[in-house]
């Protein structure tokens, strides 16, 4: 049996995206009550920032927001892919 474990591209790494397209998108009231506004937050502190350091702190704002959402993907992947592997592993299949 191949090891379900691995990341790379196959059914199950098909469904995470199909799942993110898809359910992710639709948030209830409690989705939203823990959602980061990551735009808002950035908008504010870039009020606070002076004129010759906007364009640096933009970048590195951009940088952040890029970062967190790698960090996000990867942990969503590892979370519903293990999960399923030990659904499998638990069945015997």
């Amino acid at each position: 049996m191949k090891n379900l474990r691995e990341v790379k591209n196959d059914l199950l790494k098909e469904w995470i995206e199909f799942r993110e397209e898809t359910a992710f998108c639709e948030m209830t009231p409690q989705d939203k009550k823990y959602c980061i506004y990551f735009d808002e937050i950035a908008e504010k502190i870039l009020k606070n920032v002076p004129e010759q350091n906007k364009k640096y702190v933009q970048k590195q704002l951009d940088q952040l927001d890029k970062n967190f959402m790698d960090y996000l993907y990867y942990w969503n992947e590892k979370y519903y892919r293990n999960g399923f592997a030990d659904v499998i592993e638990l069945f015997g299949v």
